[in-house]
């Protein structure tokens, strides 16, 4: 009896061990960051940090809107150079954020008027964003349309 006691809490263990014994060496899911919206996250682009950002352009990709949250979380203002294209169509703007703000772009705020983009919809384009000297790695930037109703009013 003992014996059938000792081996079921030995089963009972292994069972336990072997079914949570994955979480241990497995990546967790919740751990990832990502955009989990349309646009994508810049990192290390100074002490602006930019957030979900994206284009909503014209069908023929002439013009399009820059849509993105820039988060200032410093003391200072700063202002954020933020460029797009490569070569001779490549455009630069740039964006002042004042100090502990957030500038919604696209929402709270006017977006961001690209023109003479030359990127039609459903592609990406290079952008570089630099605050302070300090600037990120090129991303490439998704371009959307307005077909989807809440992107709508955002088309230029």
């Amino acid at each position: 009896m003992k014996s059938r006691l000792i081996a079921s809490l030995a089963l009972g263990a292994a069972l336990v061990v072997t079914t949570t014994g994955c979480s241990m060496i497995a990546p967790q899911a919740t751990t990832i960051q990502y955009a989990a919206a349309e646009g994508v996250n810049v990192p290390d682009s100074g002490p602006i940090e930019v957030r979900n950002a994206f284009i909503v352009a014209t069908d023929d990709g002439s013009e399009g809107n820059f849509i993105a949250a820039l988060i200032n979380d410093t003391d200072l203002s700063h202002t954020l150079s933020i460029q797009v294209g490569e070569g001779s169509s490549k455009i630069t703007e740039t964006v002042r954020v004042p100090a502990r703000t957030t500038l919604s772009l696209g929402a709270d705020e006017e977006p961001l008027l690209l023109t003479d983009l030359d990127a039609v919809p459903g592609t990406v384009i290079l952008g570089y964003f630099e605050s302070d000297g300090t600037g990120s790695p090129i991303v490439d930037i998704p371009v959307l349309d307005g077909e989807l109703d809440y992107l709508a009013p955002l088309v230029p």
